[in-house]
């Protein structure tokens, strides 16, 4: 599958974007805390674009921090899958980009998200029914918060991918320091002991986070954890 020819889309444009969404909505940390690390996936990494939401072979992007789906959404009308005039609209009764994302309403979303912790054994999921149709190629990113490492779901979620080999599994953790629990020796190694490659950048860095979802993990899931400004 070919990939994304790089645009000229800036971060003031994303923020523009974002600003077309207005109303009441309590969960706009949790949108911004996420749109550096959503653009570069959407620019320079993923391999799915409007044209081929429905090939086989594409990348998959599962947002499992959907209760804050406002950078996505802008992200989403930055590359294309959704229009912009669909913006403005945000949260209304007759509007597709509701306060949690609708995979059937909106294109290019692969799951109905927002509730904690059921983001990551979906992406699981999603690569061994990958697995099973002999699609090996495509990989699976999941997006999911801190917080959401609070959940159990999420636990055995990757307790199991590490020892299983998913190689095609992507976790990117936006770390704003809202967990409850935390893990000693911070959220990387939390994957690390159960068998992931993980790596812990800056959250606003571009290159940082280009250069870690891109590095090889022969044999091994791989875990990004992006770190970003304590939710206030």
């Amino acid at each position: 599958m070919t990939t994304h020819t790089t645009h000229t889309t800036t971060t003031d444009d994303l923020e523009r974007l974002m600003a077309l969404m207005t109303g009441d909505e309590k969960h706009s940390t949790a949108a911004t805390s996420t749109l550096d690390a959503l653009w570069v996936l959407y620019d320079r990494v993923l391999r799915v674009g409007p044209e081929t939401v429905d090939e086989p072979g594409r990348d998959r992007f599962l947002l499992s921090k959907g209760h804050g789906p406002m950078a996505y959404y802008a992200v989403l009308a930055a590359r294309g899958f959704v229009p912009e005039a669909w913006l403005p609209g945000f949260g209304s009764y007759d509007s597709p980009l509701g306060h949690h994302p609708d995979r059937t309403l909106i294109p290019g979303v692969e799951i109905g998200s927002g509730s904690l912790g059921h983001g990551l054994p979906l992406a699981v999921g999603t690569v061994l029914g990958l697995r099973a149709q002999g699609l090996t190629d495509p990989r699976v990113w999941v997006l999911i918060g801190d917080a959401e490492l609070d959940e159990g779901s999420n636990h055995e979620a990757l307790a199991y991918a590490g020892p299983a080999g998913l190689e095609q599994l992507h976790t990117l953790v936006i770390d704003n320091s809202s967990a409850t629990h935390g893990w000693p020796g911070g959220i990387a190694s939390r994957f690390e002991a159960a068998g992931w490659s993980a790596e812990t950048v800056d959250g606003r860095d571009h290159e940082a986070l280009y250069a870690a979802f891109t590095a090889p993990h022969p044999g091994r899931p791989r875990a990004v954890v992006a770190r970003v400004e304590p939710k206030n």
